[in-house]
């Protein structure tokens, strides 16, 4: 279907993934498409053994393995003694939690802009009020407290870190950005909300992965903390989300939780377990390299053109490219390429209170396997170039 043009005219992000999952060329949605490593390629072969144990065994074993796993690979060691994390299906159900529970309280609520546009449709759908809290007030130590303070008071802020599309981290120069975002919280009543599902590509990273969850409960500021593994390992979406609270909120959050699920299937638990315990073996290498080749690829075959790469806090799976002056708009390019079986994503979306912001950006997928990667870079490549 490379050659077959597609309207690109959609709803909203989603949508526009959902039509280039039909297209040889998607460079569009953020899920992980490429194949199995040697260690998943085993995983893959012992399913009907896992399948076997999570029949045999007790719900509450997958679970607790599962979230110990996670955070030892994650390094966040104090998020294994809280005993306050939920699992969920995804994300976006873990989203629908924490919306119910702004709604319940009434809250306005500060969400990060640009940021993934299902955050926005989520909480809107939940008749929350939104007020945009732009990237660059979180970019220095020095003047994010008073930053804060100067936006539009709101009971509750929504950050995303590593951030989609951009990869800015409050993290990435240290811890002291994201402890004054604490304590602004904390000293002003309003709950943190922190979406942070990209937070396994800091691994990479210089310094690692602060262990966030000390920060937070040192400090008493009441926060609602979510974390996946849809966007980390090749697994089918077959994926589960988390979601950790403070002690004070934790209850009705519970109460929330319960409401919408009973549990996620203890036969996904036990895959996805090894499927972190074999990045935990391997450096994650089987991971970041596919992503790393990738991104160095979208940087040379872009040089030159329209498409400006920029370098992200933390190499998250996707990469975000400015568009030169010259350049068309970013939905009329996202339409030129679709018409050549291309399909990225438009920054608009991403800049969801002023969408004509984003008409200076597209976002590219990088899970992919890097000889299919390749030929679809080179068939944006062949697009671009005709802009100079």
């Amino acid at each position: 279907m490379s050659g077959t043009a597609l309207s690109v005219s959609a709803a909203d992000l989603t949508q526009h993934e959902i039509r280039a999952l039909r297209s040889e060329h998607n460079l569009a949605d953020a899920h992980t498409h490429q194949s199995q490593s040697p260690g998943q390629r085993q995983i893959v072969a012992s399913l009907p053994q896992l399948w076997y144990e999570s029949e045999a065994g007790k719900q509450s074993t997958f679970e607790q393995r599962f979230i110990d796993t996670f955070f030892r690979f994650r390094g966040q060691h104090t998020a294994l003694g809280l005993n306050r994390t939920l699992l969920t299906y995804a994300a976006s159900i873990s989203t629908v939690i924490a919306g119910m529970y702004l709604k319940r309280r009434g809250a306005r609520v500060s969400l990060i802009e640009p940021c993934f546009d299902n955050l926005r449709d989520l909480l809107v759908n939940l008749d929350i009020e939104l007020v945009p809290l732009p990237e660059q007030v979180l970019s220095s130590p020095d003047t994010v407290y008073d930053q804060l303070a100067q936006q539009p008071r709101t009971e509750a802020v929504f950050l995303v870190d590593p951030n989609n599309p951009t990869g800015h981290s409050l993290l990435s120069g240290g811890r002291r950005i994201f402890e004054e975002v604490v304590r602004f919280c904390r000293e002003n009543d309003r709950l943190l909300v922190l979406d942070l599902c990209f937070a396994a590509f800091a691994l990479g990273s210089p310094g690692g992965r602060i262990d966030v969850y000390e920060i937070l409960e040192a400090s008493g500021v009441s926060y609602i903390a979510m974390e996946d593994t849809g966007k980390t390992w090749p697994v089918q979406d077959a994926k589960c989300a988390l979601i950790t609270s403070s002690a004070d909120i934790h209850p009705d959050l519970y109460n929330i939780h319960t409401s919408v699920l009973l549990n996620v299937s203890p036969f996904t638990l036990n895959v996805l377990t090894q499927y972190i315990k074999d990045s935990m073996a391997d450096g994650f290498a089987s991971v970041s390299d596919v992503l790393s080749t990738n991104r160095a690829l979208a940087r040379e075959l872009t040089q030159g053109t329209v498409l400006h790469h920029q370098e992200p806090a933390v190499p998250v799976s996707v990469a975000w490219f400015e568009l030169a002056e010259s350049a068309p708009k970013a939905t009329e390019l996202q339409q030129e390429l679709a018409d050549a079986g291309v399909h990225v994503l438009p920054g608009t979306f991403f800049f969801w209170s002023r969408p004509e912001r984003g008409e200076r950006w597209i976002r590219v997928a990088l899970a992919r396997d890097p000889e299919e990667f390749a030929a679809s870079m080179r068939r944006l490549r062949e697009v671009v170039v005709r802009h100079g």
